[in-house]
């Protein structure tokens, strides 16, 4: 063999060498997994680490196990009472299963993004307005539950499902501002009428405890005078209360009740004309 034809072959060899080691050794990290196809037929999974492959006999499809993340774009939502708004979301899953994940489905990625699509859609159209807004962490759970069972036998787990925001037409973000301030005057309503309650039901019990013990009412009715005697008023008009000069008018009475001459009694204050 010629020098010439030594230089010529010798690249070639070095070539087909580096071409066969490219195609045998592979290296996977410790998050990637490698379905090993021999001839076509599905052989095992491999990895991580170091993994031997028959050049032009097997091939392999490297499937990352970390969770990955997916934006799920706007979707056009009419909730069960008909009102119309925007939704989006973000979705969480990982590969469970490599091996259905790449002979189940042909893409997992794009298959997942729009089954999770219609089943926001779906789980929505079935709830209320109010329930969307106030619930919102129930529904993503209901759209969690729903795709992780359709996607299990992909080989995928769907670990979180968050409804990131509910976009509303300005006809309904009136409407409901209006409803919102209507809420809050009905409450505010019933709570002075319960505090209106409370304030009669405390003055009938504390009227009841004057009424049982007369000398109170006279001490509650003095102290009243001594806090409008504590203000500059020129002049102070105020009720007499029964119950201060009912033991004068019973000394009058006594005093005034005499009997007459055939033994009744007679008051001199009464005057009667005789005929």
């Amino acid at each position: 063999m010629s020098l010439a034809t030594s230089y010529f072959i010798l690249p070639l060899v070095l070539i087909c060498a580096f071409v066969l080691i490219t195609a045998s050794v592979k290296i996977l990290r410790q998050y990637e997994r490698a379905v090993v196809f021999t001839l076509g037929r599905f052989q095992g999974v491999k990895g991580p680490g170091l993994v031997l492959l028959i050049p032009f006999f097997q091939e392999m499809v490297r499937v990352d196990l970390r969770i990955q993340v997916i934006e799920i774009p706007t979707q056009d939502v009419i909730s069960r009472d008909n009102v119309s708004m925007k939704v989006d979301a973000v979705l969480y899953f990982n590969v469970v299963n490599p091996e259905r994940a790449i002979i189940q489905v042909q893409h997992y990625l794009p298959a997942t993004n729009m089954l999770a699509q219609t089943t926001l859609r779906a789980v929505l159209g079935q709830h209320e307005l109010d329930e969307m807004l106030s619930d919102r962490k129930k529904l993503s759970a209901d759209v969690q539950s729903i795709l992780d069972t359709q996607t299990e036998t992909w080989g995928i787990k769907v670990s979180n499902v968050e409804i990131r925001t509910v976009e509303l037409t300005e006809n309904m973000v009136r409407a409901i501002a209006k409803q919102a301030e209507a809420e809050r005057d009905r409450r505010a309503k019933i709570i002075h009428a319960e505090a209106e309650f409370q304030a009669s039901q405390t003055l009938v019990n504390a009227a009841k405890v004057l009424s049982s013990i007369p000398a109170a009412m006279q001490l509650r009715y003095l102290q009243t005078l001594t806090e409008i005697g504590a203000e500059q008023n020129s002049t102070i008009i105020f009720p007499m209360p029964i119950d201060i000069i009912k033991p004068f008018l019973a000394l009058l009475e006594k005093s005034g009740t005499t009997l007459g001459a055939n033994g009744a009694a007679h008051d001199p204050l009464d005057t009667t004309l005789a005929a």
